[in-house]
């Protein structure tokens, strides 16, 4: 199956030190302007998630989800997760370490959309 979120060992790094301080993680990606475009990291549980939910896959461990609107602009890409050096202006957890999650993205293959992992919405996970 092709994945469709992976993540760089710079950015696993980072989610590991996340992880000692705060427990569980998850990811999600929204559609919104500026930061709000970025992946954010929270404790699991943290945002409350509904039907507008799209989970995309799991990334070091956590489940990295995508509101449905922007799912539908991006679910012809595979996404990476990476950290860069700045601060953003959002409320993930990376932010008061000076640094912040960031996505690169590539259009899938032909072959690579024949085999994708099938998301999950949200409401329907157990």
């Amino acid at each position: 199956m092709t994945e469709r979120v992976l993540v760089t060992d710079r950015a696993a790094k980072i989610i590991d030190q996340l992880r000692e301080r705060h427990g569980e993680l998850m990811f999600h990606q929204s559609g919104g302007c500026c930061d709000g475009s970025s992946p954010m990291c929270f404790p699991k549980g943290e945002l409350m998630l509904n039907e507008t939910d799209v989970k995309l896959g799991t990334i070091h461990g956590c489940h990295f989800y995508m509101s449905k609107d922007q799912f539908e602009y991006w679910k012809h890409t595979q996404l990476t997760v990476d950290i860069t050096t700045g601060r953003g202006s959002s409320f993930s957890l990376e932010i008061p370490l000076g640094l912040r999650f960031v996505i690169k993205s590539r259009l899938f293959t032909d072959e690579e959309r024949e085999h994708l992992d099938p998301v999950v919405y949200a409401s329907e996970e157990a």
